[in-house]
């Protein structure tokens, strides 16, 4: 079939790539227009844009797919079909109706759970065990299109997004790929979405990613693992913004919420149940480091309150303190749903 191509970031790569080496003709890409990226700035063009480059593909980038002439071009490029992984704007109905076959979205979830923008960071937030892939015919509402197909992937106790996503978007690209070859051939038909259990999963902002030491370790666990490394997990100290990477959970009690333990190599945190031992943190303006270099550095006071509003909340003394009770690993981390 003849096969129109767009997305965007780089968990878009593998799909595309798998449907150019397959028996399918990629006639054009559409992409996000050429944006501002990294520290400084500079305008650079998105990964799947990169790509198409390479391979010699036409490439489109409209900055709206209202775009008159894009419009124009895609019906002049009479695609088979159109595939769709992490485009990054909303297509309307004029557009879906111009592939003979419509859009096959990729999207990675079990729908109808976890529709809309992050549904990874649902699932792992949430304490799922499985999630996975899903191949639906695009339509005017939020992922509510009919289902071809799915792949399923578990969910690992220590999977922050970015590595969960890494898998679905491989997985993905197999399950987009034999769509396409079941739809050219007529034996694939889509099946609409069963009305129960549906979950939303929206856009995941900055504010979101903050970290509430009020919630349980497995709590704060899931939520840091989540939002990793994408828009990355925070909290403040001494009135500082400070970027935490994933956590460990323990067994020791006896922290207050956001309380600062720390001994000679390790630094652990109070939540609303035992405390969670920190990995990576990385203060604002500097390179992520160890927890224990951290503290080395600022030499936290006793009793030092993370996630403090106000710098009048953190103790003056500075005595170095040691753990109640020994660090065991945590067990059960899954949450109750």
């Amino acid at each position: 079939m003849r096969i129109v191509f767009a997305g965007t970031p780089a968990p878009a790569l593998p799909a595309l790539r798998a449907l150019l080496d397959s028996a399918h003709e990629v006639v054009a890409v559409m992409s996000r227009p050429d944006a501002p990226s990294g520290r400084g700035r500079r305008t650079e063009s998105s990964p799947v844009a990169k790509l198409a480059r390479e391979a010699g593909v036409e490439l489109l980038t409209p900055v709206t797919a209202r775009d008159p002439e894009f419009v124009a071009r895609l019906v002049e490029l009479a695609p088979d079909a159109a595939a769709v992984v992490a485009y990054g704007a909303i297509l309307r109905q004029n557009v879906l109706d111009i592939p003979t076959h419509g859009w096959v979205n990729l999207h990675f979830s079990l729908l109808p759970a976890w529709r809309g923008a992050a549904p990874v960071q649902a699932a792992i937030r949430a304490g799922d065990d499985i999630t996975g892939a899903s191949a639906f015919r695009l339509e005017v509402g939020l992922d509510t299109g009919p289902v071809y197909g799915v792949v399923t992937e578990p969910i690992n106790d220590d999977d922050t997004a970015g590595e969960l996503l890494g898998r679905l978007s491989v997985s993905g690209a197999g399950l987009l790929v034999a769509t396409m070859d079941g739809i050219a051939d007529g034996t694939l038909r889509a099946v609409t979405q069963s009305l129960e259990g549906v979950s939303l999963a929206p856009k995941i902002t900055v504010a979101d990613a903050e970290i509430d030491w009020d919630r349980t370790a497995s709590a704060v666990d899931r939520l840091i693992r989540s939002v990793t490394p994408e828009p990355g997990a925070w909290t403040t100290f001494a009135g500082a913004r400070l970027a935490v990477g994933p956590v460990q959970p323990t067994e020791v009690t006896g922290l207050a919420p956001g309380e600062l333990l720390v001994a000679k190599k390790q630094v652990l945190v109070g939540t609303g149940g035992t405390a969670v031992r920190l990995g990576q943190v990385q203060p604002t303006g500097k390179r992520p480091m160890p927890a224990a270099d951290w503290a080395r550095g600022v030499r936290p006071p006793a009793g030092a309150i993370l996630g403090a509003r106000d710098s009048s909340e953190q103790p003056t003394s500075s005595d170095e303190q040691e753990p109640a009770a020994a660090p065991a690993p945590a067990e059960g981390r899954r949450a109750a749903r």
